[in-house]
């Protein structure tokens, strides 16, 4: 097979090791993490774990402690458990991106000070402050929790957007906050989270468009709901906004303190037609080809790794060395095998690497990650699932 950049690199330092394996190119890795750092223009980067999924990478990113380095700051957690694991290696700025309802993670948390003062939980609703309360177990602490609000564009009947917070308004921002407040807790942010932004390829003037409508609606509401919840709690320490895709947008607002990313460096097949930045990938799986069923097709093993979302072509492994392989319409991505067409060179035995469809979900299908350097040099690091730990 013919080796052509940036995968032969990590072709080359793998050789010896018998795949399905996942590897990552550090190189790649660096430059997309300081692209991030140079599109939030001086505005923290918080890290979004669910796109990473492998604590040494996060400490690449973060440094030792996983705490703050190279205009990076922060962790945002998908698990209250997660959060908890990660403070116990030493991290100390963690927000959850979503509520939680773990009543015995709870407990733990309402125990420990050093958790208390490192995680900030998310809320949304009345009811979870009730059942936070409760699983707390205790009212002489005050939980750090940031409020969650929708940031999806509305056009009469339409909801252009992901279906997160129920709150919205000023309004319901304000009695959420004052009702946080006389329960105990400490409201210390907000979060407005622009999927239909952050996560929607700029495909076509119509989606740039919406995209535009979009940008401009959240930035006046976000001013409105932000005094709502200042004129209950004063100054706040966390206004939280973007993803990997809304960098730009989300900086241009000066009440945002920062924004978050993740799936931004390791550029999954989702981020490939993004008019923001350049798509550098930097993660990638490789299997073997087990069989050769006709002349131009060849079968590997496993492959069917699909990522979360609308079931669909864009939630598929790609498979993208040696060029020209393509998934067959009526097998797909398969459980224990991948037939892919346009092999004629393939021979048994032979690898075939693929890209994934979303950013830390490969980590859950692997338990190690090989790091590759610029010089070749490889160092093998335990995912979360290798690491024995798996927070849904």
């Amino acid at each position: 097979m013919t080796q052509t950049s940036p995968i032969a690199g990590l072709h080359a330092a793998t050789a010896e090791l018998d795949p399905p394996l996942a590897a990552l190119d550090l190189a790649v890795l660096r430059a997309n993490a300081a692209d991030l750092v140079r599109r939030a223009g001086g505005v923290p980067v918080r890290v979004a774990s669910k796109s990473v999924r492998c604590r040494a990478v996060l400490a690449e990113v973060l440094g030792a402690d996983l705490t703050a380095a190279g205009g990076f700051a922060g962790i945002m957690s998908y698990s209250l458990r997660e959060a908890i694991w990660l403070v116990r290696h030493g991290a100390r700025d963690v927000l959850l991106g979503y509520p939680t309802v773990d009543r015995a993670a709870l407990s733990e948390l309402a125990s420990d000070d050093i958790l208390l003062r490192s995680i900030t939980l998310m809320i949304d609703d009345a009811a979870q402050l009730e059942l936070i309360r409760a699983a707390l177990g205790t009212d002489r602490v005050r939980p750090r929790v940031c409020l969650d609000v929708d940031a999806s564009l509305r056009i009469g009947p339409l909801h252009l957007g992901v279906r997160r917070s129920p709150v919205r308004t000023p309004q319901e921002a304000a009695a959420l906050t004052s009702d946080a407040v006389r329960r105990g807790f400490d409201v210390v942010g907000v979060m407005t989270y622009e999927a239909q932004i952050a996560g929607l390829p700029d495909a076509n003037a119509a989606v740039r468009l919406v995209k535009r409508a979009s940008a401009a609606e959240i930035a006046k509401r976000r001013a409105k709901v932000l005094d709502a919840v200042r004129s209950v709690t004063g100054k706040l320490e966390i206004v939280n906004s973007g993803g990997t895709g809304s960098i730009e947008v989300s900086v241009a607002d000066p009440d945002v303190t920062e924004v978050t990313a993740g799936s931004g460096l390791y550029v999954p097949t989702l981020f490939d037609h993004y008019r923001s930045f350049t798509p550098r990938p930097a993660l990638y799986f490789a299997t073997s080809v087990l069989r050769r069923p006709t002349g131009k097709i060849a079968t590997v093993f496993a492959g069917g790794y699909i990522a979360s979302g609308p079931a669909g072509p864009s939630r598929v492994p790609k498979p993208v060395w040696p060029s020209g392989l393509k998934l067959l319409g009526t097998e797909g991505a398969g459980e224990v095998q991948t037939p892919l067409s346009g092999a004629a060179e393939l021979r048994i035995g032979d690898r075939v690497w693929f890209r994934h469809a979303k950013a830390g979900e490969l980590c859950e299908r692997f338990d190690t990650l090989h790091l590759v350097d610029a010089d070749g040099s490889r160092v093998s690091v335990p995912t979360y699932r290798g690491e024995g730990v798996c927070f849904g």
